[in-house]
């Protein structure tokens, strides 16, 4: 790191210096920027005041599904098929956490080498470290980095671990989930909530047998839903990713959902529960840590004993906490 991006004195980084270089194309900066961001860098406060105009431009894609679906290798065919409609294309592949580390413990960037040495392409690999939800709790903040600097579309792939992946729906501005044959019946699709989420459907491994039964079916239970007449109808694609065989069709997909969005205000109003929810876990986060010593408190103490003996209730006995009798 340079030590322009280090600050004045070792005083720590230079934020606008860092802002105005990933703005400007520089992959060193935007990674700096999204270390700080995972990092829970003390400089996070002027580095999201820094960037918050110069977002809102970028088409932000969740991809999601169980594992075995192939979300890396849809992931990296959908960056191809971006790049050859000259779209520039961030890439956030949230992995499960070393227990050793808390590192990622796949790395996405290595099965996403094809893009390694293109400018228009920016490769994330974060830790989930145990934020369950398929996602990492710095994903929103990461995401504001690549939409300031500038990227058309940001694709957040999310973690792999089955029926809690349906949080990426409310960090998305169109959520893609992957099914394949052999993952399990319409059933389990259910159970795992993806059919209230998704966007655009997509059936990957369509050259295995029971890809055409799986879309089929899939189409019919998402015709059973209950929808208004102006509402998005999702769309069921098959794709071979390996191939990039389908593919074009998902992009154009990806298209005609966010013109939709636009045209309907959709887009607003899912922008809008997004910051709401990002703007009341920042309060929650801070009103946690104002607590944080309330653990070793007498009066907690003694409030807890009364609740357990069945003197108090717990309502009553937090009442108290928060507002002690002078």
């Amino acid at each position: 790191m340079s030590r322009r991006a280090e600050g004045r004195g070792g005083r720590g980084p230079d934020v606008p210096d860092l802002v105005a270089r990933a703005r400007a194309g520089e992959a060193r900066a935007v990674a700096r920027l999204i270390s700080l961001v995972e990092d829970g860098s003390p400089s996070l406060r002027e580095v999201t005041a820094a960037l918050a105009s110069h977002t809102g431009r970028a088409q932000v894609v969740g991809v999601t599904g169980a594992p075995g679906v192939g979300k890396s290798t849809s992931t990296n065919a959908l960056v191809r098929a971006l790049r050859d409609d000259d779209r520039s294309v961030g890439v956030l592949a949230v992995d499960p956490s070393s227990p050793f580390s808390g590192g990622a413990l796949l790395g996405d960037r290595i099965r996403m080498g094809d893009h390694a040495l293109d400018p228009g392409v920016f490769i994330r690999s974060m830790a989930a470290r145990g934020h369950l939800g398929g996602l990492s709790w710095s994903t929103p903040q990461a995401i504001r980095v690549l939409d300031a600097a500038g990227f058309d579309v940001v694709l957040v792939e999310t973690v792999g671990v089955g029926q809690s992946e349906v949080e990426v729906a409310g960090l998305a501005d169109t959520t893609l989930v992957l099914l394949a044959p052999g993952m399990g019946d319409g059933i389990q699709a259910a159970k795992a909530g993806i059919l209230e989420v998704g966007d655009v459907y997509v059936v990957n491994k369509a050259d295995r047998d029971g890809a055409a039964r799986v879309a089929r079916d899939l189409r019919s239970t998402l015709r059973l839903a209950d929808r208004r007449d102006d509402a998005w109808a999702p769309p069921v694609l098959t794709t071979v990713a390996q191939t990039g065989e389908g593919v074009g069709g998902v992009v154009e997909a990806l298209a005609e959902h966010r013109a939709w969005s636009l045209a309907s205000g959709e887009l607003t109003r899912r922008r809008e529960r997004r910051a709401r929810a990002e703007v009341e876990a920042i309060a929650v986060a801070a009103l946690r840590r104002r607590w944080a010593d309330v653990g070793g408190h007498a009066e907690l103490g003694r409030l807890a004993a009364a609740v357990a003996a069945g003197e108090s209730d717990p309502y009553a006995a937090a009442d108290r906490l928060l507002h002690p009798e002078p």
